[in-house]
């Protein structure tokens, strides 16, 4: 109810984003439109520069000409369940010559039979409700629209929204879905954040604007280029797979970076890395130990001589390898047997309990 109330009345309905069709299950209509409707009674209408209003006026009479001739329209299908009939009063200097116009809620009762509420928008503070009995003509009511730039689906069962969405979204170009978990985060059904798509098919102009770094594109005039790759690289000044490189004895690591060209490469020899080249440099790795550790408790899957086969056999750094000290040692640096004929062939590293 908020979220709908809020919609038609923020810069008076004056907004692509607006709720313009409020489809509601057959079976609580009655209840949302009283409910609208009170909440609608409490919108103080008139000067902005008064702390209690609520609503400003229109952009121009001609505006507030072309809603009235609009909602008149919307009439011949639909009645009226709030509007200027019920104490309308701007407040506030000189509200006399502004063009307000009362916040006005519709209810057309049969809009499978009624193309107005679908067909014409009142580019103002106007909604209109619609019953449906069922989710297929809840969204055949959406299509009906032929293009959006938003729609909002309210619902806490995700196979209900896992059905609607993929139907819904060939008419519009952002869905909010809304349930109890997100509603506390929400920032509405006509907040356009700068991350998403901003456009909608159809009725809503087929164009769009703002989605994150898609935006920038909608601002630069793009080319396709062919060529060989040591073309496109030098055009785009990206190396590209393929192209020419320039080798040098030099790494281009140890080059200073304004020296640097796109293609500058150091090309070495082809060989096999085996364990060789392995194992020095993960034993060197291994027996830096450090005394770190403040808590060590044996492991019970060990019996107490294997723990000091471990201990005595792991190659700490001297401060470590005493007896006495053993305790603060890391038992991460226990990982061989010296007995082993290689260092590395049984390692069996230590694990704290």
């Amino acid at each position: 109810m908020k979220e709908v109330a809020r919609e038609m009345t923020i810069k008076a309905g004056q907004k692509c984003t607006a709720i313009r069709r409020a489809i509601v299950p057959r079976q609580h209509l009655d209840a949302v439109a009283e409910r609208l409707r009170a909440r609608l009674a409490k919108t103080v209408v008139g000067d902005p520069s008064r702390e209690e209003v609520r609503m400003g006026a229109l952009a121009s009479r001609d505006q507030q000409a072309d809603v009235a001739e609009r909602v008149a329209t919307l009439l011949q299908g639909a009645e009226l369940v709030y509007g200027e009939r019920d104490g309308f009063s701007p407040v506030g200097d000189g509200v006399a010559g502004g063009a307000f116009f009362a916040p006005t809620l519709l209810l057309s009762r049969k809009p499978l039979e009624h193309d107005a509420a679908h067909d014409v928008e009142a580019f103002g503070p106007v909604s209109t409700l619609m019953p449906y009995d069922g989710i297929d003509e809840a969204l055949a009511l959406a299509a009906r629209g032929r293009g959006s730039l938003v729609g909002t689906l309210v619902t806490r069962d995700p196979a209900i929204a896992a059905k609607a969405i993929p139907v819904a979204a060939a008419w519009h170009g952002r869905l909010l879905v809304l349930d109890r978990e997100a509603a506390a985060e929400s920032t509405g059904h006509g907040s356009p954040l700068p991350q998403l798509k901003h456009g909608g098919p159809g009725r809503a102009g087929g164009g769009e604007e703002l989605g994150g770094l898609r935006a920038v594109k909608h601002y630069l005039q793009r080319t396709a280029v062919q060529g060989s790759p040591t073309m496109l690289a030098a055009i785009t000044g990206e190396h590209v797979r393929g192209a020419a490189v320039r080798e040098s004895e030099v790494h281009p690591f140890r080059r200073y970076f304004e020296d640097l060209r796109i293609g500058d490469s150091l090309l070495t020899h082809r060989r096999t890395v085996g364990e060789a080249d392995i194992v020095p440099s993960a034993a060197s790795r291994a027996t830096i130990s450090t005394c770190t550790s403040t808590r060590w408790r044996p492991s019970r899957a060990r019996s107490a001589s294997a723990s000091r086969t471990a201990t005595s056999c792991c190659r700490p750094r001297p401060a470590c390898s005493s007896r006495r000290r053993r305790a603060r040692c890391s038992p991460t640096t226990a990982w061989t047997r010296c007995a082993s004929p290689s260092p590395w062939a049984s390692a069996t590293p230590s694990r704290r309990a």
